[in-house]
Parts: structure tokens; C-alpha cells; sequence
């Protein structure tokens, strides 16, 4: 006898399991909506060690956030994604997502099957990247002013945005001086290094054409602080006596044995201080070494007699980069210490900061296509939402490296996208125009939040947009502009983000929608 009642019984758990999941991800991605745009709130996140970290970059709200419902969680990874991907736009893809759960939800109820809508959606973002490609404009990697306009529009949301005058250029112009901008296709991020420190203001922020070091110069013995003309060794070796391993003991029994000892360690570390001699190094980077000092007191005291300035402690992921910046190679041993591995420079100097001295060297005679940025800021939490907003700048300048084209911000793109695919969906007939057309009444969400969050009228102002849009193709930049509160032509207020953003938060946030419509069950294991 069991028939259509088990079935029924089972489409009732999947319709249930498909709501909560709907639901879950809904919550989190309303969370984030009201941080959005310019004009978005700020969040305030303390932990449980009570540190408190003031920001409104979605990825990070995200990433902080503790998420238990699987779906949710989802929508975390979506968001660094989307960080990893394009590095900004990470809460307009949680909105957008946000925004296409809710219509999934609706289109559920009316009794669409979940596989039809996927099916409907895929083809609706792919015809929507069609249309953003389309109302883009190509942008060469020489047009400095460009790409400093679009890192504006990145900053103008952020905490920092009055200091976007000095972090976009900064941004554009440390991203230029690593790559080859005739054939380059993507940056690597880690070739430019970000020091944060604390004391002065934002506004002291600078690009340093040379190294800047967290550590400061060793004062042992009152070493060398500043060295004109500096010959540079990054060595991986220590200036002290070995020590037993971590079992072992050594027994001392008379005095003499004890003159030996010395006598030989004295004997041990002048060896090495001939070998670093001999090459003419006058300053000396050490790596960190965990099982010994990288510097013994007699090893700084010689050093220091030799006018021989030493910065210790420098962790191993950053010598590679170091000898990229300086044009020098690690050496492992002090008989492999060579004048041909040395880097040479015009000054190596050790700068006082109120948040602690560090070390600065300039003026590098062959360098690596790398760069360093001394970000300043007056307090912790000022710093940290500084670094984070120079690392969505950058990416966002990477973003137009890879994808060099650019498009209107102020919700132009999107409001363009849902107008022609609601176009579109009449040409299509049957099930698929109906999800098409639902696709497109979605993407509205962003010039409706950026309006919301403005302060604005929302209906009245996403209407006009429309209204605008769907008169006159050539009309397709218009956005809104929230200092004036009305709607202008989003290219000549200078509001512009890389294609890039757009075309990968639609894609993403779709792929995650389909994702989420195609779990009809949640099985937890032991």
C-alpha cells in the first residue's frame, strides 16, 4: 500500500529541509546588507578576548561571524570567494545573494521545480555577464587617472574614506611598480609589503621605493644605526656557539675546561666574523632561528667594533621576498658568504616611530619588482581597517590588470542588467521567462540598499533609475548619486569599478543560489 503517501510525505521533509536552508542564508546576507555602499553602518565585532574590530568589508564581518547553520556558512565561503576572486564587492555578493534566496523562495512556493530554476538562472546570469561586458569601457593600464578613480569608488564605502585621496594613488602606484604594464596579466599581492605602525596619521602613509623592516637594529653592544652606502648579507646562519640538542647535558668539571670552552667559543665566532669581513658586508640580516640566538653577546660585540650594523629575527616566509627586494641571496653558510650574493644600496637607517623603532633601507641599486607600504594610523583599530581597505584598493587595481575594463558604480550595472534581461525574459516564453524575469527583479536589491542606506526613498528613486534605464540604451550609466540624492551619470561623477566586481559577484552568487536549491537534504555524521 505505500504509495503516493511516502512520496508526499518525503517532498513535504525536502520542501522543509530547501526553506530552512533558504532562510539560514537569508538572515546572515541581511545582516551584512545595511553596511553597503558609502553610506553603509559600520559594524562593531568584539571577541572573546574582548578585542573590537570596527569595519564594514563584508568578507571580514563574515569571517568573524560564528555560524552555525551549514547553509550559512555557506555564504561565508561565497564572500571569500568573492575576496579571493576580485578582492572587492564582497557584501554586494552576499546582498545579491540574499536577494535571489528570497525570490527562489517565492518561485518555490508557486510550485517551480528547483532543477527548472537553476537551469532558468544559469542562463540568466550568463546573458547578464553578456550585458555588463557590453556596457563596459576598456581601460589602458597606462591611464594612471583611471585607475586611481576606481580605487576611489572602492574606498569611498570604508571607514577611511576621507584619507581615499592618499590610499588610492598609493594603491595604483605600488601595483604599477610590480608588474610589466605591456604584458601583464594578473599581480601578485605578496610582492608588495604592507608595515603597519602605530603613531602620526593616516596622511604619513608612504610608498617606500626600498625595504622597511618590523624589527629594529641590534644594540647589543651599541651597534651602527644608520649606514651610508650599505653592503648587504642576508645570511641563515647564527653568529653564536652551537648548543647540545634538547636531551643532553654538558658537565663541567674544572676550570680549565671552563677557559676551554670560552676559548674556543671566542675562537668559533671570530672564524665567522673573518668570513663576514672578508666579503666587505657592513650590514647583516639574520634569519630567526628557534633553536639558538641569532646573535651572542660577543658576536654583537665584535660586530659593533667593526661598525657592522645587524637586524636579527626576520622570519623565514620573508626572505624570499627580501631577496627580491635587494637583488641578494640567502646564505646558508658563513663559507659560502660571497661579495656576489651581497646587496648594496645607498642607506640603511633605523627610524624612530612611537610605536617602536624600525629599520629603513633605501635607495636599493638593483631592485626586485617589489615595493613596501608604511601605513600609519593613530589608533589600533584605525590601522587595521586601513590595512584592510589598502588591500581591497590593490585588489581592485588587480582586478583591472586582469580584466581591463570598467564600469559604472552607483548601481548603473545592475539596474542596466535588470531592465535588459527583463527584455530578454519575453523573448524567452514557458517556465524559463518567468524565472528569467525574477532573476532581473533581484538585482534591484543594490541600487534599492544603496538608496535605503542613504537615506532616501527608496521605491521613488529605484523607479526613476528605471525609468531612465529603460527609455534610452544610451542612458545605461546612470546610478545614484547619493550626494545629491537624486540619480546622475554615474561615469561623470567619476563613480567607477572594474568589470571584473560585477561579473564575478553575479557569477558566484548565482552558482551559490543553485547550489543551495539543489540540497534537498541534511545528513549529519559522527
Amino acid at each position: 500500500m505505500s504509495g503516493k503517501g511516502d512520496t508526499k510525505r518525503s517532498n513535504d521533509k525536502q520542501r522543509d529541509i530547501r526553506l530552512t536552508n533558504l532562510v539560514a542564508a537569508r538572515s546572515v546576507a541581511d545582516a551584512i546588507r545595511t553596511s553597503l555602499g558609502p553610506k553603509g553602518m559600520d559594524k562593531m565585532i568584539t571577541d572573546a578576548g574582548g578585542d573590537v574590530i570596527i569595519t564594514n568589508d563584508g568578507a571580514t564581518i563574515l569571517s568573524k561571524m560564528e555560524v552555525q547553520h551549514p547553509a550559512a556558512k555557506m555564504l561565508v565561503e561565497l564572500s571569500k570567494s568573492q575576496d579571493i576572486e576580485a578582492g572587492d564587492g564582497t557584501t554586494s555578493v552576499c546582498v545579491i545573494a540574499g536577494s535571489l534566496l528570497e525570490k527562489a523562495e517565492e518561485l518555490l512556493e508557486k510550485g517551480i521545480h528547483p532543477v527548472a530554476l537553476s537551469d532558468a538562472w544559469k542562463l540568466a546570469a550568463a546573458y547578464s555577464c553578456k550585458i555588463l561586458r557590453e556596457m563596459s569601457y576598456p581601460v589602458k593600464l597606462t591611464d594612471r587617472d583611471q585607475l586611481i578613480k576606481s580605487a576611489v569608488t572602492s574606498l569611498s564605502s570604508k571607514v577611511v574614506s576621507q584619507y581615499s585621496g592618499i590610499l588610492a594613488p598609493l594603491a595604483v602606484d605600488s601595483v604599477l611598480s610590480v608588474i610589466d604594464q605591456k604584458t601583464a596579466a594578473n599581480v601578485d599581492l605578496r610582492e608588495i609589503r604592507v608595515v603597519t605602525r602605530l603613531g602620526e596619521t593616516i596622511e604619513d602613509t608612504k610608498l617606500i621605493n626600498g625595504l622597511v623592516f618590523n624589527q629594529e637594529a641590534s644594540k647589543g653592544a651599541g651597534g651602527p644605526t644608520r649606514i651610508e652606502n650599505p653592503r648587504i648579507a642576508l645570511v641563515q646562519f647564527q653568529i653564536s656557539p652551537p648548543k647540545t640538542d634538547m636531551e643532553n647535558q654538558l658537565v663541567v668539571g674544572n676550570q680549565e675546561e671552563i677557559d676551554r670552552i670560552a676559548r674556543d667559543e671566542k675562537k668559533y665566532i671570530l672564524n665567522i666574523i673573518k668570513k663576514i669581513l672578508k666579503c666587505k658586508c657592513n650590514v647583516i640580516l639574520i634569519q630567526k632561528s628557534i633553536l639558538r640566538d641569532a646573535v651572542n653577546i660577543l658576536g654583537s660585540h665584535y660586530l659593533a667594533k667593526k661598525n657592522i650594523m645587524v637586524i636579527k629575527d626576520i622570519e623565514r616566509d620573508e626572505m624570499s621576498f627580501i631577496a627580491r627586494s635587494l637583488g641578494c641571496k640567502p646564505v646558508a653558510s658563513p663559507d659560502h658568504l660571497t661579495e656576489d650574493k651581497l646587496g648594496s644600496a645607498k642607506l640603511a637607517e633605523e627610524i624612530y616611530t612611537p610605536g617602536g623603532r624600525i629599520v629603513q633601507i633605501t635607495g636599493v641599486q638593483n631592485p626586485g619588482k617589489t615595493v613596501s607600504v608604511l601605513v600609519r594610523g593613530s589608533n589600533n583599530l584605525v590601522l587595521e581597517e586601513a590595512e584592510r581597505s589598502l588591500h581591497d584598493a590593490l585588489c581592485v587595481v588587480r582586478s583591472l590588470v586582469k580584466e581591463k575594463s570598467l564600469i559604472a558604480g552607483g548601481g548603473a550595472a545592475e539596474t542596466q542588467v535588470s531592465v535588459q534581461l527583463a527584455k530578454y525574459a519575453e523573448t524567452l516564453g514557458g517556465l524559463q521567462s518567468y524565472c528569467v524575469r525574477a532573476f532581473a527583479d533581484a538585482l534591484e536589491v543594490i541600487p534599492y540598499t544603496l538608496a535605503e542606506n542613504a537615506g532616501l526613498n527608496p521605491i521613488k528613486i529605484v523607479t526613476k533609475l528605471r525609468k531612465k534605464h529603460a527609455s534610452d540604451s544610451k542612458q545605461k550609466d546612470f546610478g545614484i548619486d547619493i550626494k545629491k540624492g537624486d540619480i546622475s551619470d554615474m561615469w561623470k561623477r567619476d563613480v567607477i569599478q572594474p568589470l571584473l566586481v560585477n561579473i564575478s559577484a553575479i557569477n558566484l552568487s548565482t552558482e551559490f543560489v543553485r547550489m543551495i536549491l539543489k540540497v534537498d537534504d541534511i545528513i549529519t555524521t559522527r
